[in-house]
């Protein structure tokens, strides 16, 4: 009888580091172009065949995570060093898609999940870049209204200008054959990322 070789067992991480690892996607997310449900995420529940290899699956969900994660990172760090902060940026693209561009201070801390006092600094911080401004809420006498200024539109246009050009860059080395695999994996991948 002939010995079966033994299963693949999950990839080595032992390479990772723990920035990696540990990499907080709910505190440095970049909104710009995918909103994220601000209501609790539910329960995973896979929605794939389960009759797919679960040890492919595991090793497939692993390396694309930890891509994911890197490319987020370099895009945000690498494009540019005078950007705004990761949590102002989200911040005032979150902003930028409410109705008519703006939104109360509360709707904006749940939005980014934030608690008031924090997002109270970081609104304080924005407004004094001159990126947002405040204004009287229409029905609330007790509530503000933060409302995007031209600057504050013309920063984003330019950050996410900026991590374009860096995307770009690094795709112009691809052959025309990677290049098309990306563009039909670009929409699978926005979809992963709004379930």
């Amino acid at each position: 009888m002939t010995d079966r070789p033994p299963e693949p067992g999950p990839p080595d991480r032992s390479e990772s580091t723990p920035a990696e690892l540990d990499f907080r996607l709910d505190v440095h997310r970049d909104p710009a172009d995918a909103p994220v449900d601000p209501s609790p995420d539910p329960p995973f529940a896979p929605s794939f065949d389960t009759s797919l290899d679960p040890v492919a699956i595991g090793r497939l969900a692993a390396d694309l995570r930890l891509s994911c994660m890197r490319i987020s990172r370099r895009v945000r760090f690498e494009s540019a060093a005078d950007q705004l902060p990761p949590h102002q940026f989200s911040a005032l693209a979150r902003l930028e898609q409410s109705p008519e561009q703006s939104a109360t201070p509360g709707d904006l801390a749940q939005l980014e999940r934030v608690s008031a006092p924090s997002m109270s600094r970081t609104i304080a911080a924005l407004e004094a870049a001159g990126f947002i401004r405040r204004a009287p809420h229409p029905s609330d006498g007790r509530q503000v209204i933060l409302q995007l200024t031209a600057q504050g539109i013309a920063e984003l246009a330019t950050i996410r200008g900026r991590r374009d050009l860096w995307m770009s860059s690094r795709l112009a080395g691809l052959d025309p054959e990677q290049i098309e695999l990306l563009e039909r994996a670009a929409p699978l991948l926005a979809q992963v990322a709004t379930r």
